[in-house]
């Protein structure tokens, strides 16, 4: 996923409204403090270890409250940082880059933060083939950005939205079964419905599921919540005849465990809602301020 490609104006709605926000009335400690004609360098560290993240979306922001700030990223997104590395240096007037710094921070620290957790789920799993995945389980709003940092942790993405592929969750089966549909009739409704180039997912809680999900034809079956045991033997019956995801309750003490049963993908909503934020700071060298 390259940020380039993000639909229409997306990025722009985001950095509009996140800088609305934070400067929409002002920055009224630089503007009666800092002389609007000091100049200067500044950059961004790392505090922490992790994968890096949204170096693009900060010279975004820079560049939008001032745009004859200088950029110069020295690590590009997916790469890896240690405590006191530099991550890029910014250059120009010192109370744009006070203006941008706390969003440009906000942006870079968290989506640093989701790519450095999906690289350890990968890092428990590395030798096993199996691919780890995120879910729709983002900040409203912020979906494109967050999926695009599990691609930097070297994730794969799951559904964007809704329409991306056709997945029968519990409350679908839950819904139609109301109406007197089993398990099989509803996704073999799925695949008969379903346009061709369009893959059918339906969730299974148990081996009998499994097997009517097979019956039916399904592309890929999701073993929602299943104890390691089950998913071997749901392994062993689908055979290369579906993709296999694993869902349900993952982490990072149990993901290695359920990557032995042999699935071929692992879905992590983790990755997205409770990793913790890269510690990055932003400082200002003092022995480059000048006032022209």
């Amino acid at each position: 996923m390259d940020t380039n490609k993000f639909p229409g104006d997306y990025l722009e709605g985001i950095i509009n409204s996140a800088l609305k926000e934070d400067t929409g009335r002002g920055d009224i400690t630089s503007e009666i403090l800092v002389p609007c004609e000091m100049l200067g360098r500044a950059y961004m560290q790392a505090k922490g270890a992790g994968v890096i993240a949204g170096t693009g979306i900060v010279e975004r922001v820079m560049l939008k409250v001032d745009p004859k700030l200088g950029i110069d990223i020295l690590i590009k997104d997916g790469n890896r940082v240690r405590p006191g590395d530099i991550i890029l240096n910014i250059s120009g007037s010192i109370r744009s880059i006070l203006k941008a710094e706390r969003v440009a921070l906000n942006f870079i620290q968290r989506l640093s933060g989701i790519a450095s957790t999906t690289a350890r789920y990968i890092e428990e799993v590395h030798d096993l083939g199996v691919e780890i995945a995120d879910t729709r389980k983002t900040t409203p709003g912020l979906r494109y950005l967050e999926k695009y940092a599990v691609k930097m942790g070297g994730g794969r993405n799951h559904r964007m939205d809704l329409n991306d592929a056709v997945l029968i969750k519990d409350n679908h089966f839950a819904a139609l079964r109301g109406f007197g549909m089993s398990y099989k009739e509803i996704v073999t409704k799925a695949k008969q419905n379903a346009p061709p180039e369009v893959k059918v997912e339906a969730e299974a809680c148990n081996l009998e599921e499994v097997s009517d999900a097979l019956e039916a034809g399904i592309d890929i079956i999701m073993l929602d919540n299943m104890p390691a045991s089950d998913m071997n033997r749901a392994v062993e019956m689908i055979s290369g005849r579906a993709e296999v995801e694993a869902s349900g309750g993952i982490n990072l003490n149990n993901v290695r465990e359920v990557a032995e049963t042999g699935v071929d993908f692992i879905s992590v909503g983790a990755l997205t809602h409770s990793y913790n934020s890269l510690d990055i700071s932003l400082e200002i060298e003092p022995q480059t301020l000048k006032l022209f």
